[in-house]
């Protein structure tokens, strides 16, 4: 159960979602401290316990092991009338109900908005889909199909190469959280007024809100974007760059930080080259920008540059694989890791909720549930 310095403490969420959005969302509710139970199939459960390898060294899928701590789960079949009952009793006492099955499911079930909010107007029910309820609401919704449909895909890669999709399911992960964001505000309405609402997202309108500059290029501009590789459509350097041994990252957002390049890279008069002198003009001379940089860049190792580039203020880096990022974050005393235990007395580290907060800072109280159904019912504390 939540303890009093929690940031959501008292509040109860009935978690029907799988796979990685809504159990992403359900999480950071749950980091934060609210109770949340998530409601499995009997035997299997979430479909990411079977998605592996890798495996922990307690043999659990670390894929359901990154969206599903600080949760309880039980186990329902919602296809067996006596366990829909349960199911629908445990939802009455819910604060917060969030699903993502295709739309209209749950209304069949009796679980739907309509049923559950006519019983109790203060429920908050968020529904994650991927393509609506509306003209989209037969299409599956795939991490990988949204990045393709999306054009997250037409953007990544290199412009002579074939799409390519990010090599995180970084829809998912931004449709999580877009719904706690959605639930968030909806509880402070509750607050403010005591009626609950329906909170509804969806992946693909979770994908063009988030491509930022590229969307408006597009709605604002007219200009279709396409696969520029590491290069940035309207800065520049805004790259990687060859060194002696692989990669640096130049990640040059203003005039005075191109200056300092041109400074520790031994030639400062670039900096006062018309062609140079401005970022619009670096973006129109970006190619020959390119040579120089290479040239010079080609002759140390990338450690070298990185470290000499960072003490001039410029913004610039090693190309990290996943272990060097969480060695990077160690050494800047993030503390990018926490350690889970289980009841078996076998741990767990995973990686730790970024979200600072001075005085209800995100719990880790428990592992996620080795098995689904690990509750029985009815559960102590919930009504």
């Amino acid at each position: 159960m939540p303890t009093p310095d929690t940031a959501l403490g008292p509040l109860r969420v009935l978690d029907f979602s799988r796979v990685l959005a809504g159990p992403f969302a359900t999480m950071l509710l749950a980091d934060l401290g609210a109770t949340v139970v998530k409601v499995e199939r009997p035997g299997t459960g979430d479909d990411t316990r079977s998605w592996g390898p890798p495996y922990d060294a307690s043999g659990q899928a670390t894929y359901f092991q990154s969206v599903n701590r600080n949760k309880t789960s039980v186990a329902l079949d919602l296809g067996d009338p006596d366990d829909l009952a349960k199911a629908r009793a445990l939802a009455r006492d819910a604060d917060v109900v969030v699903e993502n099955f295709r739309p209209g499911v749950m209304d069949r079930l009796g679980l739907g908005p309509g049923a559950l909010c006519a019983a109790d107007p203060g429920l908050v029910y968020c529904s994650v889909t991927g393509f609506g309820s509306g003209g989209g609401a037969a299409l599956p919704g795939y991490d990988l199909l949204i990045q393709a449909v999306g054009g997250l895909m037409s953007i990544t890669g290199d412009p002579g190469g074939e799409p390519q999709k990010v090599g995180v399911a970084l829809v998912d992960v931004l449709a999580g959280l877009f719904a706690s964001v959605g639930i968030l505000a909806a509880l402070r309405h509750r607050d403010r007024t005591g009626e609950g609402q329906r909170v509804e997202i969806d992946l693909l309108s979770s994908l063009l809100a988030a491509l930022v500059n590229q969307g408006s290029a597009y709605t604002s501009g007219g200009a279709v974007p396409a696969r520029m590789g590491n290069r940035h459509p309207s800065i520049a350097p805004y790259e990687l760059v060859p060194c002696a041994d692989h990669e640096i990252a130049l990640a040059v957002g203003n005039d005075r930080q191109f200056a300092a390049l041109c400074e520790v890279i031994g030639l400062p008069e670039l900096a006062g080259q018309t062609r140079f002198a401005t970022n619009p003009a670096r973006v129109e001379h970006r190619d020959e920008l390119r040579a120089l940089l290479e040239e010079h860049f080609g002759r140390r190792p990338a450690a070298e540059w990185a470290a000499e580039l960072s003490a001039a203020g410029v913004p610039a880096g090693e190309v990290n694989d996943v272990a060097g990022a969480f060695a990077l974050a160690e050494r800047l005393g993030l503390n990018p890791t926490v350690d889970l235990f289980r009841p078996d007395g076998t741990s767990v580290r995973l990686t730790r909720n970024p979200i600072g907060l001075s005085a209800t800072p995100p719990r880790y109280e428990t592992a996620p549930p080795d098995d689904p159904g690990q509750l029985t019912l009815p559960l102590p504390g919930w009504s």
